[in-house]
């Protein structure tokens, strides 16, 4: 009886192949024969797609920038007369119960930036986009560009650091803070301090 032929991996295949490798155990395991084994291939296969494992981390790296940067630009469009709709839209979808591997990934990214320039200039570049994307959001909302900067590293602050967080069992009704946080983050005005 004949064998089923081998399917053929393609790049992508390999690039996704280290993401799952890099979210489950770091950028020091994206490593050629890890993958093939993971993959079920040989070592070989690789060498039709990659000259190196340098010419896999770069795919790496470009293929999460670029895809971090879609999402937030689609996600942080303005729509005429929906922005602060909007805004309220962006702050619900990031700070949702997110897909784990995302989250893996986002934080092994960050680790790797820590110890590699590479990646710290990935990883800076999608920061710099997100928040411009975020602070482009809250002009559009009518705030002036000082603080719609601040509100946009305020709305990552935020998102980041609750998807980071276990906090059920926190004092209160953690949904009715997160729904309070929402409209601190999203609010057109600034009220005015007392005197």
């Amino acid at each position: 009886m004949d064998k089923p032929p081998r399917a053929q991996l393609d790049r992508t295949t390999w690039i996704h192949a280290a993401l799952d490798t890099l979210a489950d155990e770091g950028a020091g395991s994206i490593r050629v024969e890890i993958l093939a084994k993971r993959l079920h291939v040989t070592k070989g296969s690789f060498y039709w797609h990659f000259k190196d494992r340098q010419d896999l981390l770069d795919a790496v790296l470009e293929t999460w920038k670029e895809g971090r940067i879609r999402d937030i630009v689609k996600q942080t469009r303005p729509e005429p007369g929906r922005e602060e709709a909007q805004l309220y839209h962006v702050i619900d979808v990031y700070s949702a119960s997110r897909n784990n591997k995302g989250i893996l990934i986002e934080l092994a990214m960050r680790d790797w930036a820590r110890r590699d320039p590479a990646a710290q200039k990935i990883v800076e570049a999608v920061d710099t986009a997100r928040l411009n994307c975020a602070r482009d959001l809250f002009i559009a909302c009518g705030l002036p560009k000082n603080e719609a900067s601040t509100r946009s590293v305020l709305l990552y602050a935020y998102v980041f650091g609750v998807s980071m967080m276990n906090c059920g069992n926190f004092d209160g009704n953690v949904e009715e803070m997160k729904t309070e946080i929402r409209h601190i983050i999203a609010r057109s005005r600034t009220p005015t301090p007392p005197a």
